[in-house]
């Protein structure tokens, strides 16, 4: 195959990998605390010796969106959102994780776990314990937790040291890969949860855009297919 060919191939398959972002978004626009993402190409130049250098592009590297998804009330006691900048810290066999999906619940323990059974913790590393007979739970902006009046345990918040550095597990999970450190100007609302913020309408577009370029490819690689097939046919006929 030659350079041409090697080019269109590497801009396809860039292609393939945008669309499965595109379609993983899409289908994680109704799942809470989720982040959209996106690739971004580059382009790789070679030199070639006595001719013109080489341009292919690439899209190896995904790009999280961190803008507010939309809050949505619930008014579940552990159900929790953040406004502004800042993650939950949860408890994985993995290590610490960071997520902005907060639908928590105390577990039989009276441990504070997310969905997966996860247990929360505090910005010290420690698990959040919600008393199991409390009779009412309060949760102030800054994650302080109050049972029946009496201060018993605080949400940890945190931030990542490079926010470029986070890489996502698991959909709604991240690994903070330098640490993280406590978030400032961020506000824990109780009673509701905070949607993803995937945009399924832009989402739906590029993923048309996306279809069409690669037709578009395809149909040139179709195309340079047959010219390569009837030169051959012309230079055998020849000899």
């Amino acid at each position: 195959m030659d350079s041409t060919g090697y080019i269109a191939l590497t801009r396809q398959s860039g292609l393939m990998r945008e669309m499965q972002v595109v379609a993983n978004n899409i289908a994680n626009a109704a799942t809470t605390g989720f982040r959209q993402e996106g690739v971004v190409f580059s382009e790789f130049v070679s030199s070639v010796e006595g001719a013109p250098s080489l341009s292919m592009g690439q899209a190896n590297v995904r790009r999280t969106s961190f803008e507010q998804g939309t809050l949505e009330q619930t008014g579940g006691t552990f159900d929790l959102a953040i406004e502004g900048n800042g993650f939950f810290l949860i408890e994985t066999a993995q290590g610490e994780r960071l997520t902005r999906a907060g639908g928590f619940s105390p577990d039989a323990a009276g441990d504070l776990v997310n969905f997966d059974g996860n247990r929360v913790l505090d910005a010290g590393g420690a698990p959040v314990f919600v008393p199991p007979d409390a009779r009412s739970i309060t949760i102030s902006p800054d994650g302080t937790i109050s049972a029946d009046g009496a201060l018993v345990g605080q949400i940890g918040v945190v931030q990542p040291t490079e926010p470029a550095d986070l890489v996502r597990e698991g959909g709604v999970m991240f690994r903070a890969e330098t640490g993280f450190e406590p978030a400032e100007n961020a506000r824990v609302l109780q009673g509701f949860v905070e949607a993803s913020n995937v945009d399924p309408i832009s989402q739906l577009t590029r993923m048309i855009e996306i279809q069409r370029a690669y037709e578009m490819g395809q149909s040139f690689l179709d195309s340079e297919d047959e010219r390569v097939r009837r030169a051959m046919d012309a230079m055998m006929k020849s000899s």
